[in-house]
């Protein structure tokens, strides 16, 4: 993708695979729930569905989103991190990655990853950066970090002998116990130099069991993974990692700005950010 600033590449080398509109795709419904226009009719409907069964989900998927800024905000202002990858981004919206990280600094570099194809198409109309910093989008699946990693625009986006942060946010529950999610994780932080950091979001049935249990059951029966966990659960994530304070916590409580304070357990989320020694 070519833009009036900055050099970026939104995986230009790679051919759009067919898309298939009629079914449901989990980052074209969190685009519906945050009020987007790209998404399709089986997307709204899905997002209806869980609309149905947790009418807080739009107000919880907001703060998904605040939750992202406030970490990528504290890696870029207080840990000094100038490059993210960002797995799992889904449709460009405000308060990107970038956005955030050149915002504060401009020479900041990132490199996304999905594996919807809309989501690619978007990427390369939208995603603007700065003049000093580089951005990119490659089209893959966390559950293949191997290829993530391999992939050139990595390379020419990112310099892996320098500390990144990497963002899993809103993306581990869509990965199932047989793939072992803990060894996905485990494989993109041992790519990283040391200092780099992990920024990690889980859902949980911790605080609503029952219904969250029926949003996992509404999206898996649409085919889209909807694995929840419990904070005991989702600590494996951080191991061998040091925990930023306040922990792994519920996201509404890692670090709220002033003003904004809430229920810990009004977004059944988990969410930490952790430094790899």
């Amino acid at each position: 993708m070519s833009t009036t600033g900055g050099t970026n590449d939104a995986g230009t080398e790679q051919l759009l695979p067919e898309i298939d509109t009629s079914v449901p795709q989990s980052a074209r419904v969190y685009d519906y729930l945050l009020g987007g226009k790209d998404n399709f009719p089986a997307d709204r409907a899905l997002g209806d569905q869980i609309i149905e069964r947790l009418p807080t989900i739009r107000p919880q998927v907001r703060e998904q989103r605040a939750f992202l800024a406030r970490t990528v905000r504290h890696l870029t202002a207080e840990a000094g991190i100038r490059q993210f990858l960002d797995i799992g981004t889904g449709i460009p919206t405000a308060g990107n990655v970038h956005d955030v990280a050149q915002a504060i600094a401009p020479s900041s570099r990132v490199l996304y990853v999905d594996n919807d194809p809309i989501v690619l198409a978007h990427s390369r109309a939208l995603l603007q950066g700065t003049q000093e910093g580089r951005l990119a989008f490659i089209l893959a699946d966390l559950r293949d970090p191997e290829a993530i990693l391999a992939d050139p625009s990595l390379a020419r986006t990112l310099d892996l002998a320098q500390p990144v942060g990497l963002v899993l946010i809103g993306i581990t529950h869509h990965l199932r116990d047989a793939d072992d999610p803990r060894r996905i994780v485990q494989t993109l932080v041992d790519a990283l130099a040391p200092g780099s950091y992990l920024v990690l979001s889980q859902i949980t049935g911790d605080f609503d069991p029952e219904t969250m249990r029926e949003v996992a059951a509404a999206v898996e029966q649409d085919g889209i993974p909807y694995v929840v966990r419990s904070k005991a659960d989702t600590e494996p994530f951080f191991e061998g990692l040091e925990l930023v304070e306040p922990g792994l916590v519920p996201i509404v409580a890692w670090r709220p700005d002033p003003g904004t304070e809430q229920d810990p357990r009004s977004v059944s989320a988990y969410g930490g950010v952790a430094r790899k020694p």
